[in-house]
């Protein structure tokens, strides 16, 4: 099985690269865990002719709302006027620009 090491005698450079060495061994065992798991579930979902989308009962999201308004400095923010108003949106209000101006 495993090896007992003496990680007091090794470098901080062999420690990292020992952490980063488990880290990646974790990560794969786990993805391999979960795999071995999805497929068991995928049997047994096939056993009573459903799928695995059907058993959990996935929903389709909500579409985002198209967007309304448009930061002009930054055009890239954008806000579909519903929800919270971002920042930039009360700044621009506040210092007396009119809603109309910034939309898209």
């Amino acid at each position: 099985m495993a090896t007992k090491m003496d990680l007091g005698a090794m470098s901080l450079e062999e420690l990292r690269s020992l952490k980063k060495d488990v880290d990646k061994a974790i990560s794969g065992y786990q993805d391999r865990q979960r795999a071995e798991a999805l497929k068991k579930v995928e049997a047994i979902a096939r056993e009573h002719g459903m799928s695995v989308e059907e058993l959990v009962g996935k929903k389709a999201r909500k579409p985002k709302a198209p967007a309304k308004y448009r930061n002009p400095e930054k055009p890239g923010d954008t806000w579909s006027g519903r929800g919270r108003q971002p920042a930039w949106f009360k700044n621009a209000l506040a210092s007396g620009t009119k809603p109309e101006s910034l939309e898209v």
